[in-house]
């Protein structure tokens, strides 16, 4: 199989994708022509359908198609500008060759999570996150399979496990460097933050918003769950219920960005900027990784509002 992650411009197109996406669009000049996203494992890439004739078969978004053009170049990525496209057949593909996948063992990253739980000492949050990560066999097997977001960053399987796990580990450095912080109320809250991502979204290949995604949010649903949990520990004091649910609130940072609250106490601001800081450098790694061997200019990226390049090798 030819996969999207090592392809070059210039090459010729081949092979069967995911049609991820799917819209009918017109040029200035009123032209009907098909945008679309590709997805396999190892990503996802730009195509496009310029002319729209016989040799264009009907499809739709979540078809696997056999697609055939070339590779070309635009603002700094790669698209891929395809003349033929078929539905694949059945037996042409393998599912699994579909799924994008974390690159890391998915099992030692759990096993580092469940070290962070055995290291919490705070009785409360230790029976909270037992409740989750020990005794919660269909909520394991969730977090541990699912993607942290639609794209832009960890929108793979094993993304959200991969992101919780980076996300503590800056939290751990924090809490070691700055003796003011509550560490177990920060890598509870690490250990938590994301954990309504596994409502917000569906399961693969789709790994879209749900209902619930759109209408509320993983941060109201993962509050709202923790809430509900900490009601059934009895005793859990509600001060420290209420600066548990404030990271989770606030760990976005601003308002504007969807969090309800701003950081209010030093570890729900150490667990904005770790989260914070591993999104934009993940979205940096995967935009590099799909630039290829291009070690120009990208062009104006709208998330970073900058214009982008690769570090020299001198």
């Amino acid at each position: 199989m030819n996969y999207l992650r090592d392809y070059q411009e210039g090459q010729k197109f081949y092979g069967t994708y995911l049609c991820k996406q799917k819209q009918i669009l017109k040029t200035k000049a009123g032209k009907t022509y098909y945008s679309l996203i590709l997805q396999d494992k190892t990503g996802m890439a730009d195509a496009k359908i310029w002319e729209l004739n016989r040799g264009i078969a009907d499809f739709e978004a979540m078809d696997y198609i056999h697609c055939e053009g070339t590779v070309t170049s635009f603002q700094g990525n790669l698209q891929m500008n395809l003349s033929r496209v078929r539905l694949s057949d059945t037996g042409e593909y393998d599912p699994s060759d579909y799924i994008p996948c974390s690159d890391k063992d998915i099992s030692e990253m759990y096993g580092q999570i469940m070290e962070y739980v055995a290291s919490v000492k705070n009785s409360y949050l230790k029976q909270l996150l037992e409740k989750y990560f020990v005794q919660d066999k269909k909520f394991i097997s969730a977090f541990r399979n699912h993607s942290a977001a639609k794209s832009v960053h960890h929108s793979f399987m094993g993304g959200l496990l991969e992101h919780t796990l980076s996300v503590t580990n800056l939290c751990e450095y924090f809490a070691g460097h700055y003796p003011m912080i509550h560490r177990d109320l920060l890598i509870t809250a690490a250990l938590f933050h994301d954990i309504g991502k596994i409502r917000e979204l569906s399961g693969f290949p789709l790994n879209d918003y749900t209902d619930d995604g759109q209408l509320l949010g993983h941060i109201y649903i993962g509050a709202r769950s923790l809430e509900n949990a900490i009601a059934t520990i009895p005793g859990f004091p509600a001060k420290l219920k209420n600066e548990l649910i404030h990271c989770i609130l606030a760990h976005h940072g601003k308002l504007e960005f969807g969090s309800p609250k701003v950081p209010a106490i030093m570890e729900a601001m150490a667990l904005h900027m770790a989260d914070n800081a591993d999104a934009k450098l993940q979205t940096l790694t995967e935009v590099f990784r799909q630039a290829g061997d291009n070690n120009d200019w990208l062009g104006y990226n709208r998330m970073f509002e900058s214009n982008l390049r690769k570090t020299s090798d001198a």
